[in-house]
């Protein structure tokens, strides 16, 4: 244990530093050994199984990823969808009198934007929720997270003031916290890492559905109320639509949705076994709920860790303006409040396109940093449209604005990497954690960067954004070199003659530092 704190210490494995003498071969090294007592859950799978080989078959492995996908891919999307919705809903409700109604002046509807991700909230609750999820049953607390959310949103009907509006932002924020790390448990619990790039990324790009779906329900509710009148405010009534139909989804998510392959009812238990089987190559399980201190070291100590973080807090700067601020932003652009909520939709489209797109590419070619880089070219080419083009050229900078919509490719692309490339269950949890705080800060600076005195052309929120996300196309460079710098590394290390590969070294909890049949995915 001693060598591998000094590992952590000087931030060189120690599989590079020394190799395994022959005396050694077939031992557990002390580190290895400690945690062999306190494996992963799939170990239980096998438990009285001792001995027995397990054969998946291509044909048998193509019917249980039928069967897991048509499971699990419908409602993972739909609450994904209802996640973006949710958030956005806030945006919709800007141009449909919420901020005459509850008094907003000034900079009250930008820092609204920003209570969401801020204290207590989104920001501050991350990593208890991502020790949460470890803890917990997985399906169980995210299922009462996604029905809490949903009742708090319905809350935000009830507000009469900004005070009031900021408790119900920041309790959203709170709930909300716990899915998009949740999410990603699922897909590396369930999928190998040749097909979590795909899954991850059409679950996200339920976000462009959701824009769609909310930018046509706001519409005809805007519509419907101009022109038969309603009993309560528009606003209050697509809270409502939103809040209700999440909350009923997350009834629905704690009856069909296990925890793990071990408690899924819709297999045999014998299929739950072979479901495990299935994601061992992934070498890093299906879950652990104990905290391990070393695993929390390593993550704060790995640069990989920190270039996840710096990408999601430069990528979502841009990200937190243009989600609260697009339907602003297509009205100055020369189109009536109600036309914002129709034109807005086809930016769904385009995230949808890519996401699907660049998720199956990436997994097909092997390489999804560099193929999902092409979506956040394609966002700055947009948003160079929107700053070049004059204010009487409507048509192209609404062209520009949907261009923008492929920028989420590489942020799914490094959340599936954390997937796929973060091993250690409690590692994994804080890394997760770490980039969906950063997520969170760079929210709550983007609306800040629009600020009222720069309507209607934001220009410097505007450029701010651009040079963003060119920021973010030399973070990606620096990921990509370093996985393959590390995958050499372990390669040689394999290749020594006195290397041994423990029996089930995949079900150890070992981080993805410290196993040396880690490769890590690009």
């Amino acid at each position: 244990m001693a060598d591998y704190e000094k590992e952590l210490s000087t931030g060189v494995p120690v599989m590079e530093k020394e190799s395994l003498s022959p005396e050694r071969r077939g031992s557990l090294p002390a580190h290895v050994a400690k945690h062999s007592r306190d494996a992963d859950e799939a170990m239980k799978a096998f438990a009285g199984h001792e001995g027995e080989i397990l054969e998946l078959d291509e044909a048998t492995n193509k019917r249980l990823l039928r069967r897991i996908d048509l499971r699990l891919m419908p409602l993972l999307c739909v609450v994904y969808g209802l996640n973006y919705l949710d958030k956005t809903t806030l945006s919709y409700a800007s141009i449909m009198g919420i901020k005459k109604d509850i008094g907003l002046k000034g900079d009250d509807y930008q820092w609204l934007s920003s209570m969401f991700y801020f204290a207590t909230g989104y920001l501050a609750w991350e990593y208890p929720t991502n020790r949460l999820l470890q803890r917990l049953p997985l399906a169980k607390y995210s299922s009462f997270c996604i029905i809490m959310w949903g009742l708090v949103l319905c809350c935000m009907a009830a507000t009469k003031s900004f005070s009031g509006a900021v408790a119900v932002r920041f309790f959203l924020g709170v709930f909300e916290a716990a899915v998009t790390p949740g999410f990603a448990l699922f897909t590396s619990q369930w999928y190998t890492k040749k097909e979590q790039g795909t899954r991850i990324g059409i679950w996200f790009s339920f976000n462009g559905w959701g824009q769609i779906f909310g930018g046509l329900v706001a519409y005809g509710i805007a519509e419907g109320s101009r022109l038969h009148g309603s009993a309560i405010a528009p606003w209050k009534i697509i809270f409502l639509v939103t809040g209700l139909l999440t909350t009923a989804i997350g009834v629905l998510f704690i009856i069909f949705i296990p925890d793990n392959q071990l408690n899924a009812r819709w297999l045999s238990p014998f299929d739950r076994r072979l479901a495990v089987e299935r994601v061992r190559v992934n070498q890093q399980g299906i879950g652990n709920k104990h905290f391990k201190m070393y695993q929390l070291k390593e993550a704060l100590l790995d640069p990989l860790t920190w270039a996840f973080a710096f990408y999601a807090l430069a990528a979502d700067i841009p990200n937190g303006g243009i989600s609260n601020f697009f339907s602003q932003l297509i009205v100055s652009f020369g189109y009536t409040p109600e036309q914002s909520l129709l034109y807005g939709t086809p930016g769904g489209a385009v995230e949808v396109v890519t996401l699907v797109l660049c998720g199956y590419l990436g997994d097909h070619y092997s390489n999804r940093l560099l193929i999902s880089s092409t979506g956040l070219v394609t966002a700055i080419i947009g948003m160079v449209l929107i700053v070049a083009l004059p204010l009487s050229n409507a048509k192209g900078r609404l062209a520009g604005y949907y261009l923008t919509q492929a920028s989420p490719t590489v942020f799914v692309a490094l959340l599936s990497l954390i997937a796929t490339n973060v091993a250690g269950y409690t590692k994994k949890t804080t890394v997760a954690a770490i980039f969906l705080i950063a997520y969170c800060v760079g929210n709550i600076i983007g609306p800040q960067t629009f600020r009222p005195k720069d309507a209607p052309r934001y220009v410097p929120a505007e450029i701010t954004i651009i040079c963003c996300w060119c920021a973010c196309l030399c973070d990606v460079l620096f990921i990509y070199l370093y996985c393959k710098h590390q995958n050499s590394k372990k390669a040689a290390f394999r290749s020594q003659p006195e290397y041994t590969k423990l029996e089930n070294q995949e079900w150890l909890d070992l981080t993805d530092r410290e196993n040396p049949e880690f490769v890590y995915s690009l």
